[in-house]
């Protein structure tokens, strides 16, 4: 965990956020990554064949999608805070809004209320058109233990 933390804390020095997110085993082989992109954090799902969940339409397997709105709130949580723990879900709602094609998906992060234990985040993911998201999600994540 302490690599990871370290990778985080030269994320932010450096901007490069690919080296940190190689180091989570499930983001890697899911293919999700966290970058900057027009001056802002946002996480990407890049298309891959084993991530089709329905063939006929083709569309991505929901849960892809699921785990980048929950990876990309983490990553938000990691990059804009000062933190030695790394957050822990406590719950994800997703709104899944319309079938994700066989291409890549962004996503951007938006913490909306941050207490002293719980960061409360808004996610949405798009894929060509980000005024078209194709799911949203609200996520709140533990960032301190209880005491």
């Amino acid at each position: 965990m302490s690599r990871i933390l370290e990778l985080v804390a030269r994320a932010r020095q450096t901007g490069d956020y690919a080296e940190f997110t190689r180091e989570v085993p499930y983001a890697r082989w899911l293919g999700i990554s966290a970058l900057s992109r027009d001056g802002e954090i946002v996480g990407r799902l890049e298309f891959r064949e084993h991530l089709i969940g329905n063939p006929v339409i083709p569309a991505l397997h929901g849960g892809t999608i699921g785990a980048l709105l929950e990876s990309t709130a983490i990553f938000r949580v990691l990059l804009d805070q000062e933190t030695s723990l790394l957050p822990k879900t406590i719950n994800l709602t997703v709104a899944f809004l319309r079938s994700a094609r066989p291409a890549d998906v962004w996503a951007h992060a938006t913490i909306t209320k941050q207490g002293r234990r719980v960061a409360s985040v808004r996610v949405e993911a798009w894929q060509e058109d980000r005024a078209r998201p194709i799911a949203t999600a609200s996520v709140h994540l533990l960032i301190k233990p209880l005491e």
